[in-house]
């Protein structure tokens, strides 16, 4: 399949694995890559930018294929201004293929500058947005592409609260440059459905977290595997970090304080990313929120980066065949 998508990126699939703390690292990303998409490595997993440029060699040591950065512009307790500024340098010196931006636009957080340098460096910009306003100014500020991300979302959606469904064609007929949809993605169907829409590819994380490659623990798999739509949550509203997770004990817990109206120094430990990395790795269900979409209803099995991707396009195309046929055969008498 050929789309501004694969064609601005230089892959196989119009499929882009999303930012993922604690999960998004060279094994991963390399096996997207591989796989005909387009890979992901967090910044915020590393503590400085030389870890990040390990990180970085890391991958090319795994894979010859382009791979994306992603830099999350969001208030942190661990990760301050000058860190992303280091990682944004490192990007540039090391010719990354793109920077996912997720959060504040580059250019209003580390100034216009910034956008001049990632492309004086040949690095791509793509920036996650939840609305059209965003969209808009992102074009306008010299980005690339932009991800339509839905309110189905895992992590941090736009508290605008628009889904997908919508989401997709408003910024596809309101941006000229490519679109890439997020948000309910994790099969062929949802693809299909994205480009009808207007999408030139799509972004998923959550269906990358049930993949041989991740280094979730295997417990949290399966149990993404039994979870349907609904067991999905919005919790940290009330301080204004809106984070859409699996429902556990964790999240009730966070829920049971926002109730009752408590603050930022109650809600913060039982978030915390030390906290997500440990249950990552240890498969413990309920001693932490993790960040997932209601994708994960679509989440029927464990397979390999290069099964799921070539699942997904088969799917797709199928799919849209079969649509195309309805059409061609008009209405039934």
């Amino acid at each position: 399949m050929k789309t501004r998508a694969t064609e601005l990126f230089g892959v196989r699939y119009p499929i882009l694995c999303g930012a993922m703390m604690w999960l998004a690292k060279p094994e991963l990303c390399a096996a997207v890559s591989n796989a005909g998409g387009l890979g992901n490595l967090t910044a915020g997993n590393y503590g400085s930018g030389e870890e990040l440029r390990q990180a970085i060699a890391r991958t090319r040591q795994l894979t010859d294929k382009p791979f994306c950065v992603n830099l999350t512009l969001l208030p942190s307790v661990r990760i301050a201004k000058d860190l992303h500024q280091d990682y944004f340098r490192v990007c540039c010196e090391e010719k990354v293929c793109a920077i996912d931006i997720s959060g504040a636009p580059l250019d209003k957080y580390l100034g216009p500058e910034a956008i001049r340098r990632a492309k004086d460096a040949g690095v791509k910009l793509i920036h996650k947005v939840g609305s059209v306003k965003h969209a808009m100014h992102a074009e306008e500020a010299g980005y690339d592409a932009v991800i339509a991300a839905g309110f189905e979302e895992g992590g941090h959606p736009l508290n605008e609260d628009v889904t997908t469904m919508l989401l997709t064609p408003r910024i596809c007929q309101s941006v000229r440059i490519p679109v890439v949809t997020a948000g309910g993605i994790a099969d062929g169907r949802a693809m299909a459905a994205a480009m009808v829409l207007g999408a030139d590819g799509v972004m998923m994380a959550s269906r990358f977290i049930a993949t041989t490659e991740c280094l979730a623990h295997r417990r949290v798999k399966e149990e993404l595997v039994q979870r349907r739509e609904n067991d999905t949550v919005m919790i940290c509203r009330s301080i204004n970090l809106q984070m859409r997770a699996l429902r556990n004990a964790q999240v009730e817990k966070v829920l049971e304080v926002e109730a009752r109206s408590g603050g930022l120094e109650e809600i913060i430990p039982l978030i915390a990313g030390e906290r997500q990395s440990a249950a990552w790795q240890s498969g413990d269900i309920d001693c932490s929120p993790f960040p997932v979409g209601q994708s994960i209803g679509l989440i029927e099995d464990v397979v390999s980066c290069e099964e799921l991707l070539a699942r997904m396009m088969r799917e797709a195309g199928e799919i849209l065949a079969r649509v195309q046929q309805r059409f061609v055969a008009g209405p039934a008498t």
